[in-house]
């Protein structure tokens, strides 16, 4: 290597330029303006993420005073300053890009936030009896006194800090006196405000402050403060001391909420007596605390932007369509068994998976379904599915993985359901985190047992399989089958780990498959051979596969790299990486897919899997890696990386430096998922003709 920089990027630091992407659709005025509402929404979404988990994570080592250097050398202290530092830059964006852009063309358009000095009196008239009979009621103020305990704050939840008068100790001394508010329960954040023309609204934290007098009528309320904590979400259960798993996941969600406070917003014009009063209760410094030119948490303005009535100001929709010669309403096993099916999610319809197991649970010839399931929907059509199958009397065994972050309530929700309609429950492996994606129905034919299967990349949840790209593969093949229900029974009894004739899973084979494939393609190269890896996937963090991809490259590997999000691998350094490309694609859905592809000396060879290049996920979870062999499928997939790697529109290229530039691209823009989707759309409508034109007789029975 001949130039004078880290081999790695910072973790953290990555993550948050990929939060800056998602923001740069937010200030990229050729997105319509609702559009750009959600992207900020999103951001601030993320930046909460970010800020319990890794922020958390690295709370917890200075704690425990730590000095372990991260893959860039950075102590955990220099990498929380740096993600500090980073966070309120990226903030001051945030607020720079509502205050300046958003809220000025929201105005315009009819969308106005309306302040309580420019309220009208019936404006006021009808407000108030807001507050006296919707707000008053439910919201209860709670004393802040020095020798009580201090009341709950729960994390990402608005309050308010109400700054009472003084009281004066027989001392002569004056002691402050504050209570909390917590905005909780069916309270709207956006209170709508009659209008003449558009939609107007007032904040609830400050309609509440117009009244804030009511509750404290004997008083004198000197200052209200929103405010809003995040606490530390880096928690886990000790497995190996834990007799119930379930209990105690439900015991770990209610230590969250006493966890330590690693983050406080505030408006920037909060008075320094309410601030410092605030981070001595929260006992926080100052370099956690986080002053906002605006209205506190962007992510409520999801709402807003899914206001009704201004379609013009929004995409136009993209519905999720057939796959052409796929019918979910038709008997979806007999079509499976005809012809292995590859689905491209959100672009078409991720039905056939839920008809699937609807089907299995009314078919007479099905006797046993299997699935893992990692994140569903609330009111998820495949568990109630799995449910019903179970009161038919087949034999159904769910995995559900209780260790699922931020969905762990859901899950263990759904696991007791579970349970209680007979079916069988598995809460994942010890020590490990069950994330694969897969789903196999048995089925009793009048040539044997014949097993269909769904492996994916994305979640068993038909919500977000309409917002995020994923793939998915339906198939009878033999060989998978065993593969699939060895797998199963791996994870759900107490059998050895034994050879797959062909996936691969964590933590057993998928990092020495992907090396060995990275290693082969190396080895061609040297040999003067044409040699390409290509692969998509949301992150790249792990040591070992990043320097295998260095010396692959080295050798001559040509390397193109779909990453969403966090990469710790720097590409185009001489010496180094200098055949290596990664590009970033942020657009209207969000990148999930995982896909591997290697040349193989022109015999490629494809994968699909649910794990990202990340220590987790090859060590210390439980993934699966599906090799796709029909020629027709694995064009797919490699016109999905070839289109990914090539958007010029919505893709950005990482340079050297560890920053992300947007392509050049050719003279005609090319956006990668608008091309996916008018591929689906032509499909369908071909598919549709072609129905049309086929002559089906009526056959005598």
């Amino acid at each position: 290597m001949t130039e004078k920089v880290a081999p790695y990027i910072n973790r953290e630091s990555s993550w948050l330029d990929f939060n800056l992407r998602v923001l740069e659709e937010a200030q990229d005025e050729q997105n319509p303006l609702l559009e750009r509402l959600k992207f900020l929404a999103i951001t601030s979404n993320n930046l909460d993420e970010f800020t319990m988990v890794r922020l958390g994570s690295l709370h917890l080592l200075l704690a425990e005073k730590r000095r372990v250097r991260d893959l860039a050398g950075m102590t955990p202290r220099q990498q929380f300053s740096h993600a500090i530092s980073k966070m309120k830059s990226l903030v001051e964006e945030q607020y720079s890009c509502y205050r300046d852009e958003l809220e000025p063309a929201l105005r315009k358009e009819g969308i106005q936030r309306v302040m309580p000095e420019d309220l009208s009196a019936d404006q006021r008239v009808t407000l108030h009896s807001y507050f006296q009979e919707e707000l008053a009621p439910v919201l209860t103020p709670a004393a802040i006194l020095p020798e009580a305990p201090l009341p709950r704050f729960a994390g990402l939840t608005l309050h308010l800090l109400i700054r009472l008068r003084d009281e004066t100790l027989s001392s002569g001394r004056s002691q402050p006196r504050m209570a909390v508010l917590p905005v909780i329960g069916s309270v709207e954040r956006f209170v709508q405000v009659r209008m003449e023309e558009g939609y107007g609204y007032i904040l609830i934290e400050d309609l509440l402050g117009m009244f804030m007098q009511e509750f404290f009528p004997d008083d004198d309320v000197l200052e209200v403060l929103p405010f809003r904590i995040s606490r530390n979400a880096d928690m886990a259960v000790s497995e190996d001391a834990a007799s119930d798993l379930l209990e105690s996941m439900s015991e770990l969600l209610d230590a969250r909420k006493e966890s330590g406070c690693v983050r406080l917003e505030l408006p920037a014009g909060c008075t320094r007596v309410a601030e410092r009063q605030l981070r001595m209760l929260l006992g926080i410094t100052e370099d956690e605390v986080f002053r906002v030119d605006g209205p506190l948490n962007f992510a409520d303005y999801f709402a807003i932007a899914s206001l009704p009535g201004y379609d013009h100001l929004r995409q136009d929709e993209w519905p999720p369509l057939p796959v052409p010669g796929l019918d979910p309403a038709g008997n979806i096993f007999s079509q499976i068994a005809a012809k292995s099916r590859l689905m491209h999610h959100p672009f078409h319809q991720f039905d056939p998976v839920v008809s699937m197991v609807q089907q299995a649970a009314e078919d007479d010839q099905v006797i046993a379904i299997k699935q893992i399931l990692y994140r569903t929907s609330k009111n998820s059509p495949i568990v109630n599915a799995l449910m019903r199958a179970a009161r038919n009397g087949k034999a159904v065994t769910v995995i559900v993985e209780l260790k699922a972050r931020f969905d762990e309530a859901r899950n263990i929700e759904w696991a007791r359901t579970m349970e209680q309609a007979g079916v069988q429950v598995i809460y994942g492996v010890k020590g490990l985190k069950t994330h694969a994606k897969l789903l196999i129905v048995m089925r009793r034919e009048a040539d044997g047992i014949h097993r269909y299967m769904h492996f994916g990349t994305g979640n068993y949840n038909e919500g977000t399989a309409k917002l995020y790209t994923d793939v998915s593969y339906l198939t009878s093949n033999a060989n998978l089958g065993a593969d699939a229900s060895q797998f199963f029974n791996m994870i759900t009894g107490f059998s050895q780990p034994q050879s797959f004739r062909r996936i691969s899973a964590s933590p057993l084979t998928v990092r020495s498959t992907l090396v060995q494939q990275i290693e082969a393609e190396a080895e061609r190269a040297r040999q003067g051979e044409k040699a390409i890896i290509r692969a998509k996937f949301n992150s790249l963090a792990d040591q070992g596969m990043i320097d295998a991809l260095y010396e692959a490259s080295q050798a001559g590997v040509k390397i193109e790299l779909l990453i969403r999000g966090i990469c710790c691998l720097r590409p185009g350094v001489r010496g180094l990486s200098e055949n290596i490309r990664v590009v970033s694609v942020i657009d209207r859905c969000l990148e999930h897919s995982r896909i591997f592809w290697f040349r193989n000396g022109g015999k490629a060879k494809v994968y699909i899997s649910s794990a990202d290049w990340m220590t987790r996920n090859l060590d210390k979870r439980v993934e699966l890696m599906t090799p796709i062999d029909e020629g027709s499928l694995k064009s797919q997939l490699e016109d999905i990386l070839e289109w990914g790697l090539k958007d010029s529109v919505k893709g950005r290229e990482l340079g050297p430096d560890g920053t992300y530039h947007r392509m050049k691209g050719p003279k005609h823009a090319q956006r990668s998922q608008v091309r996916f989707y008018q591929q689906a759309a032509e499909a369908a409508v071909s598919a549709k003709r072609r129905k049309r034109t086929t002559f089906e007789p009526h056959r005598p029975r």
